[in-house]
């Protein structure tokens, strides 16, 4: 029967017929834990020794514990602190903490008594109490001796257990056993050669390969398996889709999270007292309140166009527009606040754009909704654009980036859009999936913030979009801690 190395080590240390436990075994075989255990494991497959386990508390010392033994109890703290004082200290002067429990345990001990001067108490270290003050105390030796391994008396253990100074902690210990088969092969064991893994060119130059063992492997035997590190399957996604993007030509817009009112909706031509501007629809941020409007400029062609059209052939909204709503500050409601931030700062014409953008909504949360989500923000400036361009870039993002087998167009309504679209798309169980919409910017929205060029928008859902990719159908499992289903989920994502 051919034996491991390792195998053979703790095989001929137990040939005595003894017990032995996991430890002694270590210290025969001078081999580290693991290395024993996984010996006897193998030993006991070829019935060569007998394994058992036993359950058992184990005591170790608490924080409090280590305190007590490295100072002191407090009891005895307490009397060293009176001798020191002279014998004796009013109780409100006492240094020694906790106070109470100090006290209670020496008037116990009869190491101090309490006594009533002038209308306080003092107390008093008793002869007996002076005698202990330099002297090792019982339970300090007891602390020590479960430190250090030794056993101790219950009745100690009770104490120290109900003053939180040691903890019982239940562990198993595995005890193992030579076998009268495991003693005949044991008998055949003469030279233990060292045994290799790797055979270095050191070895085969010197010719110590002769000397030593070549380990053997069964590749039928089952392995540990391994979690190699990778990102987050959704972070991985957005990671996916932002390169993909950028392939494509686009630039990556930015913006901050906390947004003016002005960028998220008034520069989007979104009226002051249009619903989705309420506290159902959106957050509002406390402090501070308000921020700071972009250029005079953009804020007085925005104002009129929103009052009268200004020279976008429009007539406006017709009311009184108010910097003091617009300056109001937010968290970042719609990506496309970040495409008006773009459009104001002199784009390139022809250019295109993107962001992926955190956006946060007061929702009912679900399998397709969340309260903070990420919404994939794309525009395309050009002279000769028009919808047909728009509703292919939609197409392809529904069909190449979430791989859905079917998608439809529906017609939708959004103020800063004209004409407007929603996408949606076909998710095997949920069914028919709103994933965004879509449209060409109003002139409202362009020719007050500078542009003269048509412009194509589109802000989608992608946390809905990786719902497709990644096959799950409840969006709050992308950003699930759950380590079995990120460690599961498969890495490569191709687009």
């Amino acid at each position: 029967m051919e034996l491991e190395r390792n195998e053979a080590l703790v095989l001929k240390a137990m040939i005595d017929g003894n017990e032995y436990s996991v430890n002694e075994l270590v210290e025969k075989t001078k081999l580290n834990i693991a290395a024993v255990v996984k010996a006897l494991e193998g030993l006991k497959v070829r019935k060569l020794v007998e394994v058992r386990e036993e359950e058992k508390d184990v005591l170790e010392l608490s924080e409090e514990g280590e305190k007590a033994l490295e100072e002191g109890v407090v009891e005895r703290k307490l009397v060293k602190e009176l001798v020191e004082a002279g014998g004796n200290k009013p109780v409100d002067d006492i240094e020694t903490q906790p106070k109470d429990v100090a006290i209670g345990w020496a008037i116990k001990k009869g190491w101090v008594k309490l006594e009533k001067k002038d209308n306080k108490r003092f107390v008093v270290v008793t002869a007996r109490g002076k005698e202990h003050a330099d002297k090792e105390d019982e339970l300090e030796k007891a602390l020590r001796d479960i430190a250090e391994g030794r056993k101790v008396e219950d009745k100690l253990i009770k104490i120290l257990r109900s003053r939180g100074l040691v903890e019982a902690e239940k562990k198993s210990e595995r005890y193992a056993r030579i076998t009268k088969e495991g003693e005949k092969v044991a008998g055949t064991i003469k030279e233990i050669k060292e045994e290799v893994t790797l055979l270095t060119p050191d070895l085969i130059k010197t010719g110590k390969w002769k000397e030593v063992e070549i380990k053997r492997y069964d590749v039928k035997d089952p392995v540990r398996e391994i979690y190699p590190a990778k990102k987050q399957p959704y972070r991985a996604f957005l990671d996916e889709v932002k390169r993909k993007l950028i392939s494509m030509g686009f630039k990556e817009m930015e913006g901050p999270l906390i947004e003016l009112e002005f960028w998220n909706f008034d520069a989007l031509f979104q009226p002051q007292n249009h619903p989705a501007r309420t506290w159902t629809d959106t957050y509002k941020l406390k402090h501070p309140s308000h921020g700071k409007l972009p250029a005079k400029k953009i804020v007085e062609r925005v104002k009129k166009t929103h009052e009268n059209g200004w020279k976008t052939g429009s007539k406006g909204w017709r009311y009184k527009w108010s910097e003091e709503i617009a300056s109001q500050l937010m968290p970042r409601a719609q990506g496309t606040a970040l495409s008006a931030r773009t459009l104001a700062s002199l784009p390139e014409i022809p250019g295109k754009y993107f962001a992926i953008a955190r956006c946060y909504r007061p929702d009912k949360l679900d399998a397709t909704h969340l309260i903070e989500f990420n919404q994939v923000e794309g525009i395309v400036l050009g002279e000769e654009l028009n919808f047909r361009h728009l509703l292919g870039i939609l197409k392809t993002f529904a069909k190449e980036v979430a791989r859905a087998e079917k998608v439809k167009f529906y017609p939708d309504y959004y103020p800063f859009t004209e004409p407007s679209v929603q996408l949606s798309a076909k998710h095997p169980e949920l069914g028919w999936v709103e994933l965004g919409g879509a449209g060409i910017f109003r002139e409202e929205v362009t020719k007050p913030l500078g542009i003269d060029v048509p412009v194509i928008a589109w802000g989608l859902g992608i946390d809905r979009l990786a719902m497709f990719k990644l096959g799950i159908k409840d969006i709050r499992y992308l950003f699930s801690y759950d380590l079995e289903w990120i460690r599961k989920h498969k890495a490569i994502i191709t687009l």
